[in-house]
C-alpha cells in the first residue's frame, strides 16, 4: 500500500495546508483530503508533481510504501 507523505513535508517546511492550496492551485479540500487521508486520498500525478514543486521536493519523497497492516495505525505525535 501506498501512504502519502505530503503533510509531514509540508510541516517540515513550514507550508501550511493553505498556503500550499494558495501556492498550488490545488483546491483547499483537496489538500485536507490528502494531509488527512494519506493512505485512501488518490490524487492525480499532475496534483502530486505540483504539491512537490511547491515544497520543493521531488515526487518520490511524497510517497512510501507501508504494509497493509500499519498503515491503518495513526501516526505518532511528535
Amino acid at each position: 500500500m501506498v501512504r502519502l507523505k505530503v503533510k509531514e513535508v509540508a510541516v517540515a517546511k513550514g507550508i501550511s495546508q493553505r498556503r500550499l492550496s494558495l501556492r498550488s492551485g490545488i483546491d483547499i479540500n483537496t489538500i485536507r483530503k490528502i494531509f488527512q487521508h494519506p493512505t485512501t486520498a488518490n490524487p492525480t500525478v499532475d496534483t502530486l508533481g505540483k504539491i512537490a514543486d511547491i515544497l520543493g521536493v521531488d515526487v518520490s519523497n511524497l510517497l512510501e510504501s507501508v504494509d497493509d497492516t500499519t498503515a491503518d495505525r495513526p501516526e505518532p505525535v511528535s
